[in-house]
């Protein structure tokens, strides 16, 4: 299909950018080389592009309204965008958010209403690294987008809903891509070592199985960045002499170096991560949470900041079962503020486990969460007249203080006293660790005087 508008001499609008695209060059990199043309030839993503999904039902219909296409780098967005750009009727155009302008924009955009208004057809603008776009610049997209003159297909690493205006993200099917299983990046390696058109089909290549797992294992859901291995490994191995190249696992752990870990530390990544630490340590998979700990540390997250929500942890999650968590997190702060890394996450690791497997009780996180609701919500109370403070001139000839009864008067410094006079129930102890002492307590508080 060609995507071609010919025009009068001048040629008022430029041929489809998908046509050059798919025309690529013979050292084009080899996962450009391998990206799919079809939805077929996608591998994974079934939640989207799966039979009777609604992505691909949209495509198949060329019913194709604006899509943000969501994901980690590698999962396919500019690959589904190309896709997409094949099966449309309508003509195709692509830029990337870091070097576009307004300039660039307001031209695209005319070009697009001039398009469909002499050639009644549509334009579907791909930009790359939509975030990157400022508010005043996604404004722009907004009136063309609105009537339909162009399909906006967005890609972006970034939550949309922190990265893309509000008015923008409403008139577009969000799709979020998710990182490909080891078995997918090995279905994608294997295509690529047989591929005889796009792929090493043409050379002797035998590849250890050994060797892709380990590739797609050290990807980390990258398709790119394991195709990228596979083709450094195979182009760097001296074949033998029958002309064979031997792609080993050593090949394959030299090709991968070190491990990327996906994070970012204003976005996803970051919350998702520090999430599923506090995750395991409240269910006490003290395995699962130093885990988590080791992913944040390689990555580079700051210690203070994990040992912050450490300590808050200790209170919200442990509290009373075991004071003792508090005062733990309190001093590792201080511990790993005079050590440094990176002895310091010897500390933290000691701190996590100590928190993992430490009674649990969030008596004292909903205590004052109740109180706080009825603070909101309920008729104020007033200090009763006995409690309020009396160390000033004047205090008692207003009655503040007069009746009050001082506890270490009394045989175990209980009374019957008014504290306040509607009286709830906030805290609540649970029958774990340290807390159960005080539930005991509460209750011989809380029984009548004899």
């Amino acid at each position: 299909m060609s995507n071609k508008n010919p025009m009068s001499s001048g040629e008022l609008f430029q041929p489809s950018e998908v046509d050059d695209v798919l025309q690529l060059p013979p050292d084009a990199p080899l996962a450009v080389r391998m990206r799919p043309v079809s939805l077929d030839e996608i591998v994974g993503q079934e939640h989207l592009l799966g039979k009777g999904k609604l992505l691909r039902r949209t495509l198949e219909s060329d019913r194709l309204s604006s899509l943000i296409l969501y994901g980690p780098p590698g999962t396919g967005k500019t690959t589904v965008a190309l896709v997409i750009a094949r099966m449309t009727a309508a003509h195709y155009v692509s830029i990337n958010a870091v070097l576009s302008n307004v300039a660039e924009m307001r031209k695209i955009q005319a070009d697009a209403r001039r398009l469909l208004r002499h050639a009644h057809k549509k334009t579907v603008l791909f930009i790359d690294e939509i975030h990157r776009f400022n508010k005043a610049q996604q404004d722009i997209l907004m009136p063309d987008v609105e009537t339909g003159v162009i399909i906006l297909i967005g890609a972006t690493t970034q939550n949309p809903s922190f990265a893309i205006r509000g008015p923008l993200l409403s008139r577009s099917l969000v799709c979020e891509l998710k990182p490909h299983e080891e078995s997918h990046l090995v279905q994608i390696l294997k295509r690529a070592v047989g591929d005889k058109e796009r792929g090493f089909g043409n050379l002797k290549v035998e590849i250890d199985p050994a060797a892709l797992s380990h590739i797609a294992k050290q990807s980390s859901g990258d398709a790119r960045r394991a195709l990228n291995a596979l083709e450094i490994g195979v182009l760097t191995t001296p074949p033998d002499e029958k002309n064979v190249i031997h792609f080993t696992p050593a090949v394959g752990e030299e090709s991968c170096q070190k491990k990327i870990v996906h994070y970012d530390w204003d976005e996803d990544f970051h919350y998702d991560t520090i999430s599923a630490f506090i995750k395991s340590m409240r269910g006490s998979d003290v395995d699962a949470a130093i885990y988590w700990l080791a992913k944040m540390l390689y990555a580079g997250e700051d210690p203070r900041f994990i040992m912050r929500r450490m300590m808050i942890f200790a209170s919200e999650d442990i509290g009373n079962a075991d004071p003792q968590a508090l005062m733990l997190a309190a001093s590792g702060f201080t511990a790993i503020e005079f050590v440094g890394m990176p002895e310091a996450r010897i500390i933290l690791s000691q701190v996590v486990s100590y928190l993992s497997l430490a009674p649990k009780s969030n008596a004292s996180y909903r205590a004052i969460e109740l109180a706080t609701e009825d603070v909101q919500n309920q008729k104020s109370e007033q200090v009763p007249q006995h409690l309020r403070s009396s160390a000033y001139h004047g205090a008692k000839a207003l009655g503040h203080g007069v009746g009050y009864i001082y506890p270490h008067d009394h045989p175990g410094q209980k009374l019957d006293q008014i504290y306040i006079r509607k009286k709830n129930s906030y805290y609540r102890p649970v029958e774990v660790g340290f807390e159960k002492i005080l539930s005991e307590r509460l209750k011989k508080l809380q029984m009548p005087p004899k």
